[in-house]
This record gives C-alpha cells, structure tokens and sequence, in this order.
C-alpha cells in the first residue's frame, strides 16, 4: 500500500527542486485552477494532449526520501525522468478522498495520461472512482488484485514475487541467529504483509525447523513511535534478527544496529543505517513494471492490467550481503535464488500448516508464485508466534 545523506539526488529531490509544495495541486482543483479547466472541452482537452509526450503522474503516502516503500517507487520515477518523460509527482497523500483529489488535478491541470498510485489504500474506492470518470487515461496500482469483468479496463495491477527474497532473507537470517527467535515487524494484516512474513519464517526454518519469528502489527505503513517500541519489544524477547515490512524500515534497522543484534531490509537498502549488522534485505525495481505500462501507452496498445514477475523478471532484487554473513549462509541462499532464476522456486509447497496447526494448502497442492490464492492469503504459517489482529 510507502533516509537521509545516503539517498540518491535523484530519487529524492531537494525542496527547490519539486517545485510547489504538495497541497498546492492537491487543492488546485478547489482554486481557479479548477475554473479554467472547467472551461476546457473535452474534445480540446484530448487534442492538446495528443499533440504532447506522455505525462506521468506519482503519487506517494508518505515522503520519497523514506528509505522504504516510497523510495523504491520514486526511484524508478526518478529513471523514467531521465528518459525524457515529464513526471509530476506528490507525496505525504493519504488514503482518503484527498487522493482523489490529487489525481484530478494531475490529470486536469498537469494533463496526465497515465497514473501511478503507488499506496494499497487508494485502489478501491478512490482510483476506482477517477477511473470511471477518465475512462481515457490509464491508472496503474500497485498491490491489488485487478479482476477481469470487475474492475475497468483503465485500471490495472502491478506487484512482485518479493517473498522470493523473504525467503532467502530468511536462510540468511537463520544462519545469522544464535537465539533462534527471529522478529518482524508488520504495518497491516493484508496478503502481502502476511505473505513476506510466512516466507522469510519458511526460509528460516528450511536451515532450521525449531526457528521461530515474533510478529507484531503496528496498525500503520508509518508509525515511528510504534516501531520503536514493536522492535524494542521484539529485541527484549529475544529476537536477534529483526525485519519488517512497513512503509519506512529506517526506525527499526536503527533500533536493531543500536541494539547490536542483525537486521534485515525491505523496500530499497538500508545498509548504509547498520554497518555492523545489515545482513541483506529484499528490495523492489520497480522501474520493470513501469517500463512495461509506458511502452504500452506509447504504443496504443491496450493496458496491461495485470503485471506480475519476481527475481527472473527483475520486478524484486537482493540487497548485497553484508560483512556479517557467513560463507554457509551466502552458499545456501545462493543456491536457492540460482533456482528461483532458472526455473521458478515453490515456496509455498503442499502440506502447509498454519499456527494453529490447521493445513492451509492440501498435500501435493503447491502453488506457483502467479496463484491467486496466494494473494488472499489470511495466515500465519507455522513458526510465526503471533496472531491476526481483530
């Protein structure tokens, strides 16, 4: 649904260089702005447009410069700036009607064609809602499930296997623990989150089976207060291996480097936060599914409105290993990406039990990484110590 001296320049601009601040466009369509677009035919509307290159829109929960989830997003906006396309960004726009509001006057005012709303919460009802109403531009969500005969044909879905570098997050981390009590800390209780939570426990516990990890739900992409406390909890307890997946990990790989115990990233790499204790991290590049939205806009072809891919795809990466990883950890998760590249990897294989040792997925059922089920998955699988909020 979401970093300081060490983020790039050019995924995460200076002040002076976003030009106005966020709300101006946000409430550009409250102002004159709105007027005089009002004015605007809509058959003049599409020939303006047609006579100029692709506008792309962004848009972000929370600052680009967060080391996480908005980051990743802005850097692959970032590439697309430096092929020639004009891209209007905004940040810190939350779930609600606000982001409606920012779509608008992108689409209205900037003359988007083509949007990026990056956050899980503006899917439905807020991108559904603008998509009805701009049957002619293309919205392209990350995280949720487009569903054919449903959901409109300018709308699509864009995500990646990431839980493939869980998983290898996981092996690493199991070699790297001594107490044998992993930690993750965990914003929302939807698929994805639970997902990357399951993998990186089955990745730890395909080194060692008595490997347990801790979960806590924070309730939020961004609570740094929260966090602080999840993770310290977490550490308290035992946890000598922290990961996460919230909007901004910064808080948590700072509290596990200050902590002296190992921490693994998400999103982009925090490795610059923990030098003594970075391990590696599952990143996304999300400059692939981005690429493919573009070229089919350029090219008049229909949207895509389902994009899928993981580590062979080049949708998710690694973040390289750091001095703390050992050389059987290196070797083993070596050998499992080797062949998550060639020929694809089943993780979640048949025969699987959640906590409370009910079977989740049937004996000889594996399912592949394109699964749908594995995108409603309402689970934690046996080893995570915790349970579903609510």
């Amino acid at each position: 649904m979401s970093r300081a001296d060490h983020i790039p320049t050019d995924a995460c601009p200076t002040e002076a260089a976003r030009g106005p601040a966020s709300p101006g466009r946000r409430h550009w369509l409250a102002g004159g702005g709105a007027l005089g677009a009002s004015l605007l035919l809509p058959g003049a509307l599409g020939a303006a447009r047609a006579q100029a290159a692709p506008v792309i829109g962004v848009i972000y929960v929370g600052p680009r410069g967060d080391f996480g989830y908005n980051q990743a997003q802005a850097a692959a906006a970032a590439a697309l700036k430096t092929q020639g396309f004009k891209v209007v960004e905004e940040e810190n726009v939350p779930e609600t009607a606000a982001v409606q509001k920012t779509m608008e006057a992108m689409i209205r005012q900037d003359g988007a064609t083509l949007l990026f709303p990056t956050s899980f919460g503006y899917f439905d009802p807020h991108m559904l809602k603008m998509a009805a109403k701009y049957p002619k531009v293309r919205f392209a969500h990350c995280g949720g499930l487009w569903t054919a005969g449903k959901h409109p044909a300018n709308t699509g879905s864009y995500f990646g296997y990431i839980d493939e570098c869980q998983y290898l997050a996981g092996i690493v981390a199991a070699h790297s623990s001594k107490s044998k009590k992993l930690g993750f800390v965990a914003a929302k209780p939807i698929p994805q989150i639970l997902r990357n939570c399951n993998a990186f426990t089955m990745g730890a516990r395909s080194v060692d089976p008595s490997i347990t990890t801790r979960i806590i739900f924070t309730g939020e992409w961004s609570m740094p207060v929260k966090e602080a406390e999840a993770a310290g909890s977490l550490i308290d307890q035992g946890v000598d291996v922290l990961t996460c997946h919230v909007d901004s990990p910064k808080v948590i790989v700072e509290t596990a480097e200050k902590r002296g115990v190992f921490c693994s990233g998400y999103h982009a790499s925090q490795a610059a936060l923990a030098p003594k204790g970075y391990l590696t991290g599952a990143e996304w590049d999300w400059s692939t599914p981005y690429a493919a939205q573009i070229a089919a806009l350029k090219s008049g072809a229909p949207m895509p409105n389902l994009l899928r891919g993981g580590l062979k795809d080049g949708y998710v990466k690694m973040s390289p290993y750091g001095a703390a990883v050992g050389a059987a950890a290196r070797k083993q998760a070596d050998a499992v990406k080797a062949a998550m590249l060639k020929s694809g990897y089943v993780i979640f294989k048949g025969g699987l039990k959640d906590n409370q040792g009910k079977v989740v997925i049937p004996a000889g059922a594996g399912l592949g990484q394109f699964d749908p089920l594995l995108e409603q998955m309402n689970y934690l699988v046996e080893g995570v110590v915790g349970s579903l909020p609510g």
